[in-house]
């Protein structure tokens, strides 16, 4: 059981106390009872939760092309020289990329010398702790609350799954109790606007939409409206497009100057949508995207059945030599719903590996 995403705590309190949800802004302050205090019942949960073992399954169902490659090297019965020749072909092979290949296997030499292990079995459980350790600074919850409201832009290429997962997200926020606005900042496809119009309907949250209107002043209107109707959250959906498309990226980066003059310190998220499906591909594109709007944070899509999981380990070594994390908040393994779900570092390399 888990919470799906983090909520701000009020800063007066205490290890000890039960957390609360902040006040909205410019809510009026509560008025004090007179006579004997009565009892403060405990505050809603967070987040529904769900079971995760579910969902561990079909990560690990998921990763399988990913991870048979990467398992068969352990089923001999030496540690050798060719166990680590094999090791660093399947960590290539499944796109970890040729920095973070190298990274693995060195610290995996010093955990196999330190632990003086003699089986196979046991260096597949020293790389998921080597593993495990490089994820680790990628796996942070996304917070809300500490802005009223928190405005998210999520940017993407086409087809890696953008607007799914802004539905998705949104449906996990409602079933928390956040109040939720979206803003359809796709003008230039008709679909988008209805698809997100649709993730609205059915998630029961307002939207602000416009047919053919400039993204940014969709995006300046919604973060507005989104003060004025004092919603949770903000969630700006935009038009999907190479990080090569120079005019378009110019285009985002407006998006998000405009929503920093309809909210000071906005937009508080900025958040990629990658495809797990492509590899390299997505480092790339996290690399071009982040040199254009300072991410803030990841949603790896798709990653029910790729060949080429091991991309995470290249973006975490990318981000330790950037100097600052950018988190995968969540990751995708399916169509429904509850497959959106938080990234775990060890849970990820243990599916990796089996």
């Amino acid at each position: 059981m888990f919470s799906f995403f983090k909520k701000k705590a009020p800063p007066a309190a205490t290890s000890a106390a039960p957390v609360t949800a902040p006040p909205e802004a410019n809510a009026p302050a509560p008025s004090t009872p007179a006579g004997p205090t009565a009892a403060t019942p405990d505050p809603p949960p967070l987040a529904a939760e769900a079971p995760r073992r579910g969902w561990f399954d079909k990560l690990r169902a998921g990763l399988r092309k990913t991870g048979s490659s990467i398992a068969q090297v352990f089923t001999g019965t030496q540690i050798d020289d060719a166990l680590y020749e094999e090791l660093e072909a399947a960590l290539l092979m499944a796109d970890a990329g040729v920095g973070a290949t190298q990274h693995l296997l060195d610290d995996l030499k010093r955990r196999v010398k330190e632990a003086k292990a003699t089986d196979p079995a046991q260096v597949k459980t020293l790389l998921i702790d080597a593993i495990a350790e490089l994820l680790a600074p990628l796996q942070r919850s996304l917070e809300v609350g500490k802005h009223h409201p928190t405005v998210m832009m999520v940017v993407g290429v086409n087809g890696a799954g953008k607007t799914t997962s802004i539905g998705k997200l949104t449906w996990h926020l409602a079933e928390s109790g956040q109040k939720v606005l979206l803003a359809a900042a796709d003008t230039f496809r008709a679909a988008a606007r209805e698809q997100l119009s649709a993730w609205a309907d059915r998630n029961q949250v307002e939207i602000v939409s416009q047919e053919g209107g400039d993204p940014a002043a969709v995006s300046f209107d919604a973060v507005k409206a989104g003060c004025a109707r004092r919603s949770n959250v903000v969630i700006a959906d935009t038009a999907g497009r190479l990080p090569t498309q120079l005019h378009l990226m110019e285009e985002l980066k407006k998006i998000q100057r405009t929503i920093g003059k309809a909210m000071d310190g906005a937009p508080h998220e900025v958040l990629l949508v990658v495809d797990g499906n492509t590899g390299q591909n997505a480092l790339t594109q996290v690399q071009a995207f982040d040199g254009a709007l300072s991410l803030t944070g990841l949603v790896v899509t798709k990653l029910d059945g790729t060949a080429k999981g091991g991309v995470l380990a290249a973006i975490a070594l990318w981000a330790r030599k950037r100097g600052a994390p950018v988190p995968v908040y969540f990751i995708g393994v399916g169509e429904k719903l509850e497959d959106l779900q938080t990234f775990d570092a060890r849970e990820f390399a243990q599916a990796l590996l089996g």
